[in-house]
């Protein structure tokens, strides 16, 4: 009887630490709370993490224009989206741990491929957030900060899943979930460091969030300048800069395969002004040629081609913006013109330009039956002139009077030449990478 009474006691015993082993929905539910807790309880760790953080208002004037977040990088430099400060006269801020605003119309550094810029404050100072260096490992916890809650900062967690090229840009994607107006944000990782700006946007009809990477910010930070007017950032140009723009001697490309100089005529001056702010920004450094046609010519100035991955399809993306199209009489496409491309009539009746886009003529020889073809196809009459510069020197003549020519090729024409003989893909875009290594203004 008592061996009897000792077997039923040790079978109680394991029958009990069984059950305690099985997880059940309620235990796993009070894990995440208390999880949670936790968390919440470690936040207030991030209260000089929180000092950093601000609210973004940008104003044209008095007119509001958007509204976001941005994070001290220096003690009075403060990093957002560019594209929520775009076309504003004066920014203003509001800390997260405070209700005091501050404002300021300057910036120091600006990168309109990856949208960034660096603000600059006169009347605030703050201990910067330290960036991410290097990449963020795959899984690794992202946390959102937002303002405080009562008496408890509130972090919002997700993860990373990857660092992935999303139409030619460096992008974290990221699991948290970012709403519009925490557009502009830090994203942490565990040790405090943020890794980039949040935002969110749709990416093959799915609403996705990213993060667009520190180490840009970092890059920015090491070329920062003197602090300008973000008015010198809108895309229109008082006339003292036009004036300036139209005296300077040229335009130089420094391309893998060697120099290309050009003219920017005046009889455009929307587009010879556009194209100097756009090389004055460094736009144009390390993008992609990434369209060559034979018998036609090369093209870049697409966004989406710096870091493009390879056989991507790429020169979808522009600056943001496309500029009026403005075709001169007397211009047209021979040999060595500069032109800026666009979307065709059926998605663009007002026949805008790209903003930043560009194509180089080298074109091919015509003959008088074949431009006769072209004027009854295209509704357009060729001059004497252009006859005779399209069977001499040749050109790209089915273009004329639906593009705008903005430049030409004083020196260079052999390198342009040599770049149309490479191979290409399917789409234009050649096999072997040429960059455009740097663009500079001759004065």
């Amino acid at each position: 009887m008592k061996q009897l009474g000792t077997i039923l006691f040790l079978m109680l015993v394991l029958i009990s630490c069984g059950t305690k082993e099985k997880p059940t929905a309620e235990n796993a539910a009070k894990k995440e709370v208390a999880k949670e807790a936790a968390e919440q309880k470690n936040s207030n760790d991030w209260e000089e993490v929180l000092a950093a953080l601000v609210k973004i208002d940008s104003y044209d004037g008095t007119r509001i224009l958007e509204s976001g977040q941005g994070f001290f990088v220096g003690e009075n430099l403060v990093a957002t989206k560019y594209s929520l400060v775009s076309g504003a006269t004066n920014v203003q801020i509001t800390p997260f741990n405070e209700n005091k605003k501050y404002f300021t119309a300057k910036f120091v550094a600006f990168d309109r491929i990856n949208d960034l810029i660096i603000l600059q404050f006169d009347s605030i100072k703050r201990k910067p957030v330290e960036l991410f260096q290097g990449e963020v490992p795959n899984t690794a916890k992202s946390i959102y900060v937002a303002p405080r809650s009562g008496n408890t900062i509130q972090l919002f967690s997700g993860k990373v899943l990857n660092l992935a090229s999303v139409r030619g840009t460096k992008l974290y994607r990221i699991t948290n979930l970012i709403r519009k107006s925490q557009t502009g944000a830090a994203i942490f990782v565990s040790n405090k460091k943020a890794i980039g700006i949040a935002y969110s946007g749709t990416v093959n009809f799915e609403q996705q969030s990213f993060a667009i990477p520190a180490m840009y910010i970092s890059e920015m930070l090491k070329k920062k300048e003197e602090a300008k007017s973000l008015e010198v950032l809108k895309t229109t140009t008082n006339a003292k800069i036009a004036a300036e723009n139209s005296k300077i001697k040229g335009i130089v490309l420094e391309t893998d395969m060697g120099n290309i100089t050009l003219k920017l005529f005046n009889e455009t001056p929307a587009y010879r002004d556009n194209f100097i702010r756009l090389v004055k920004e460094h736009y144009f450094d390390s993008l992609l040629i990434h369209r060559v046609i034979t018998d036609f010519g090369i093209q870049s100035g697409a966004a989406d081609t710096r870091y493009a991955e390879p056989k991507a399809s790429v020169g979808w993306k522009g600056p943001g913006y496309t500029i009026p199209s403005h075709v001169v009489p007397g211009l047209y496409h021979k040999r060595g013109m500069v032109g800026s491309p666009r979307k065709p009539d059926t998605e663009n009746q007002r026949r805008r330009s790209d903003g930043s886009q560009f194509y180089i003529v080298s074109g091919r020889k015509y003959f008088n039956n074949e431009l006769d073809d072209l004027e009854e196809q295209n509704n357009y009459t060729f001059s004497a002139e252009q006859r005779q510069a399209y069977k001499t020197i040749g050109g790209a003549p089915h273009l004329d009077g639906t593009y705008t020519i903005f430049g030409q090729v004083t020196s260079g024409m052999d390198v342009v030449d040599k770049i149309v003989q490479v191979e290409t893909d399917r789409r234009w875009r050649p096999v072997e990478d040429i960059r455009i290594k740097r663009v500079r203004i001759l004065k």
